[in-house]
Order: structure tokens, then C-alpha cells, then sequence
């Protein structure tokens, strides 16, 4: 038993190296939002050609280090991944967020939009013809239905990690309401996060919708997260790789 045991553990070990080693070393990016406003980054590129780009936006009081183990995974499935530092944010996961440190102040949720509008120029910039999947946690979960709302074409598909009402001044029932690509939403084991998740997706257009119920898990994109949730992250990524793969 101790035997197979063993064996189990490092054909595990060497898939999940694997995996990261077929992604590139991740780079800093600066983008530039319309305001001229400076937004830090971080992308990780995949050994071979992309086969779709992802974006990928924080939480509130946070930063891009949120998707420290996240993006590395993507890359390794084979996507171009840009993980942004917006100016509503704050200093999580070891690291301060530079978009706000360079503004010198922490900004309102929905002004930061226009980061995340950055981020979708520069991806499609980059990577012409390729789809581009924007994935949101908590407050940007609730962006990004703006983002794919406004730039029907630039958007293949929509990710949203604890979706809900938290922008004033804008609806994103009414955005939502404007988005016709694929679309994922999961929420926190929590009945609220669960049926507000719900209640957006219903009015969406799409034709390929999904949502996925934790057993277990956390606010927010920390849902893949094996240290904020190692009860459920096995789960969590198996839902949004079949997801993807639907879309790219």
C-alpha cells in the first residue's frame, strides 16, 4: 500500500511539473488605460503557440497576486494569460498593488473600468484572431459583464468568480442582459453568492451558460486556490477547464 501510494503521488507530482514547465517564465507588463493612467501586470505565455488569451482581474483589496498559482496553471494548458493590478485594490498575497501606489490613491469599482478596457486592447493587440476569455473576481466578476457588454467583439467569453450587484452608478443585470458569448459563473459554498450568480446568468442571452455550485470554497477567484481552498479546488478547476475548452 505504502508502495502505491508513493507511485500515486509522484505521477501527480510530475504531471503538475509538467504543467508548469510547459509555461513560459512570467513577465511584467505596463498597459496604459485611456486616461493615460499607468497599469502594472503580470503575463505568462505558453511554450507554444496560444491557442486563446485570458485576462485576469482581482478582488477588492487586492492585486494580480491573487492569480499567483492561477495564471502559471492557464499557461500550461496553452494560453496567453495577462493578470492585471487595478486601481480599486489593495496590498494582499505579498505584494502592494502598483496601479494603485502609482495613482496615490485606491479608486471606486467601477472606475476601473477603463484598467480592464486596457487589458482587452492589448491582448487583442497582441493576439489578432485569437478569442479572449475574461475572467472577474467579486467586484471585476461584476466588470467584466461590462467589459463584454461594451466590446461585444473583442470578448469571447465571460468568467465570473462571485458575481453581484457592487458597481454604483451601473446595473449589471442590464449589462449582462447585452452579452450573447459563453458564460461562466460560480460563486463562494454560500447561498446568497450562489443565487445572486444565478439571477445574473438567467438574463443573459447566451446560448452556452453555465453555473457551478461549490461544495466547498471561498469568495471570489480564490475558489482555485488550493491553500484557500483545498477542499474544493480540484472541483473548481475541473469545471472552468471544460468550460474552456468549449470555448477556445
Amino acid at each position: 500500500m505504502q508502495v502505491r501510494n508513493s507511485f500515486r503521488f509522484l505521477f501527480v507530482a510530475s504531471v503538475f511539473l509538467m504543467s508548469v514547465s510547459s509555461a513560459r517564465a512570467n513577465t511584467e507588463v505596463t498597459l496604459r488605460a485611456s486616461d493615460g493612467g499607468a497599469v502594472s501586470g503580470m503575463r505568462w505565455t505558453p511554450a507554444g503557440e496560444a491557442k486563446a488569451g485570458v485576462l485576469l482581474f482581482h478582488q477588492a483589496g487586492s492585486n494580480y497576486g491573487e492569480y499567483a498559482p492561477i495564471g502559471p496553471r492557464l499557461a500550461g494548458l496553452g494560453y496567453d494569460v495577462t493578470a492585471i493590478d487595478q486601481r480599486a485594490g489593495g496590498n494582499a498575497y505579498g505584494r502592494a498593488n502598483a496601479t494603485v501606489a502609482a495613482r496615490g490613491k485606491i479608486s471606486g469599482f467601477l472606475a476601473a473600468l477603463p484598467d480592464l478596457e486596457a487589458a482587452l486592447a492589448d491582448a487583442r493587440q497582441r493576439l489578432p484572431g485569437k478569442p479572449i476569455v475574461v475572467i472577474g473576481s467579486s467586484y471585476s466578476a461584476a466588470l467584466v459583464f461590462l467589459l463584454a457588454a461594451g466590446h461585444p467583439t473583442d470578448v469571447a467569453a465571460v468568467v465570473a468568480f462571485s458575481p453581484g450587484e457592487y458597481l454604483s452608478g451601473a446595473s449589471v443585470d442590464a449589462a449582462a442582459k447585452r452579452v450573447t458569448v459563453p458564460v461562466f459563473v460560480t460563486s463562494a459554498a454560500d447561498s446568497f453568492e450562489i443565487s445572486a450568480a444565478a439571477d445574473i446568468l438567467a438574463v443573459s442571452p447566451s446560448k452556452l451558460k453555465e453555473q457551478f455550485v461549490p461544495k466547498a470554497g471561498p469568495h471570489g477567484a480564490s475558489l482555485l486556490r488550493a491553500d484557500s481552498n483545498p477542499e474544493g479546488s480540484t472541483a473548481a478547476w475541473a469545471a472552468l477547464e471544460a468550460f474552456l475548452a468549449r470555448v477556445d
